[in-house]
């Protein structure tokens, strides 16, 4: 690789500069296989406690990936730990996971379909958040999953059965979505990202969820993340 994307998470200047060429990339668009089960891979980073939130630079971390077919199967997980980049900054989330991510990553043994972050994608000042750089940095189609949205509005939807729906708008555009993933249940915020639109973002988020809020990768890759955590600080 001639270019470490890690030179882009080390400095505001190299983010702001990668953020704004891949917000303005237009990647062939992806579809979700339709006539086979869909393997997804989710990455969380679980922070030391007390540390997490804003925190600071070289904050302990456990960053964990997970691959899940959509049955609900984990297939493969792997957990990394390490520092945090960069104190936590509105649209600047890369600095601080970017590369605690991509080690998780890189570890992990299968080829998945999609790629699910903790993070926004479309809705973002440049329209690049972390889980579309990290997608294209490790050319996956991804989808970004989050309790709220960033900067994009718009009422959560009415209904309050699985599977409905409402959008969010960043000037008139639509860079995401609220969609309820079980009845009764607050719905998340499913953003479009890497060579994925927000029809398509609804769509995994949907297929990829069993019995809980989050999709099983997410969850997953959450619940490795903070048992390592767990173990680390009982030890």
């Amino acid at each position: 690789m001639d270019h470490d994307p890690r030179d882009d998470w080390r400095t505001e200047e190299a983010l702001l500069r990668a953020q704004v060429r891949l917000g303005a990339a237009s990647p062939p668009p992806w579809q979700p296989p339709a006539d086979r089960t869909l393997v997804a891979v989710g990455c969380f980073v679980a922070f030391a406690r007390g540390e997490q939130g804003p925190g600071a630079r070289g904050d302990r971390a456990w960053c964990a990936a997970a691959l899940v077919a959509e049955t609900g199967e984990l297939l493969a997980g792997v957990v990394v730990p390490g520092r945090a980049g960069a104190s936590y900054k509105p649209g600047m989330l890369a600095l601080r996971e970017g590369s605690l991510l991509l080690d998780a990553l890189e570890v992990l043994d299968g080829r998945p379909d999609v790629l699910l972050v903790d993070a926004t994608g479309r809705d973002h000042p440049r329209r690049a958040g972390l889980a579309l750089h990290l997608g294209a940095v490790v050319d996956l189609p991804s989808i970004g999953v989050t309790h709220r949205p960033l900067l994009a509005v718009g009422a959560e939807p009415r209904e309050p059965d699985a599977g409905a729906s409402a959008p969010l708008h960043i000037d008139g555009e639509e860079v995401a979505r609220w969609v309820r993933t079980r009845s009764g249940v607050k719905p998340v915020v499913a953003h479009a990202a890497w060579r994925t639109d927000v029809d398509t973002a609804v769509e995994v988020v949907l297929r990829t969820t069993a019995s809980a809020r989050s999709p099983e990768p997410l969850r997953q890759a959450r619940r490795l993340a903070r048992e390592a955590r767990s173990s680390a600080s009982s030890s």
